[in-house]
């Protein structure tokens, strides 16, 4: 069921980015793709927080369980919590970096991720909200989680894996 997004906006109405893509492949295979082959489809070389090369990312299966990166080194950044496992047709992230993408407990805005059989395929619907918690950097935030090099392009790597895996 496809609900209205709430326009973008700082005055008492949550902030969003929403982003969607169908691939061409199971619900259950699309989930286990996004879960547990994180660090084959993420853009670590662009996208992580840090101080070593990234090696992978992982997303432990559990709710409660953690959504972080590991060092070459064996170093972890956590990058927040799963809220919500549901397989194989939901997940929900809290993200909790803050604007200069470092870990902050507390600064946690949510990722939910729907799985959805469309046809002969899956609609994978990513939701990033509550960016209002970053205050007077929230629209700032949302334009770049929703432009060139955010959620679309992160999406669209995820769509290339999960298509060659299936």
């Amino acid at each position: 069921m496809n609900q209205p997004i709430p326009v973008p906006t700082t005055e008492g109405k949550s902030l969003l980015v929403s982003k969607s893509i169908h691939v061409a492949t199971t619900p259950e295979r699309a989930f286990r793709v996004f879960t547990e082959q994180l660090g084959t489809w993420w853009p670590l070389v662009s996208h992580h927080i840090g101080q070593v090369a990234p090696a992978t990312a992982v997303i432990e299966p559990f709710a409660g369980g953690r959504w972080f990166e590991r060092g070459v080194d064996g170093s972890e950044c956590l990058w927040g919590h799963v809220r919500v496992w549901q397989p194989p047709g939901r997940l929900v992230l809290s993200w909790e970096l803050n604007c200069q993408w470092q870990y902050e407990p507390g600064q946690d805005t949510e990722v939910e991720v729907r799985f959805i059989r469309e046809g002969d395929g899956t609609r994978v619907e990513l939701e990033h909200r509550l960016l209002e918690r970053y205050g007077d950097k929230a629209e700032h935030m949302a334009g770049v989680l929703g432009g060139e090099g955010g959620w679309g392009s992160i999406l669209a790597s995820f769509g290339r894996t999960a298509e060659a895996a299936a």
